[in-house]
């Protein structure tokens, strides 16, 4: 051995802290994966809840980008003030996963609630009203529907 190489001990030293950062920085990319996997179907499902709460249902019917047969009429019976799952006065994204079987979008669930803010649990009565609603949101243009049977 010359002065010039370095002593065993820190050679094995140099190949764990390498080692050791590949680890480290393949679980931060894990977990920024998962984190991040559907962050643009949220976005639109968020941007369409945002609008509703705040009573804009011409915006929301925009950002559903509905087919030729689902009419604003329509929309409203589901979403309007009066409608089936109106009125939405806030809102949680629960989860958001890929069908099973496979498909071209992705299933968000949200809670909706007909108070603002969303009630906690321990609010029995105003929480009893908050229900649980999925969304497809198609990934290529990120429209909005009810997801597949």
């Amino acid at each position: 051995m010359s002065l010039l190489e370095p002593a065993e001990l820190e050679q094995g030293k140099t190949k764990w802290k390498v080692l050791g950062v590949v680890v480290l920085a393949a679980a931060v990319a894990v977990v920024l994966y998962f984190t991040f996997r559907y962050y643009p179907e949220k976005r639109a499902v968020d941007r369409f809840f945002v609008a509703l709460t705040a009573g804009d249902t011409a915006r929301a019917y925009q950002i559903w980008q509905p087919g030729p047969t689902y009419k604003m009429e329509d929309f409203l019976s589901d979403w309007g003030p009066n409608g089936f799952y109106g009125p939405v006065k806030s809102f949680r994204i629960v989860s958001a996963e890929s069908p099973k079987n496979g498909g071209s979008g992705v299933i968000v669930a949200v809670e909706i609630s007909p108070f603002a803010p969303m009630p906690t649990e321990s609010d029995i009565e105003k929480s009893r009203r908050t229900r649980q609603v999925k969304l497809w949101v198609e990934t290529s243009n990120k429209s909005l529907s009810f997801p597949p049977l």
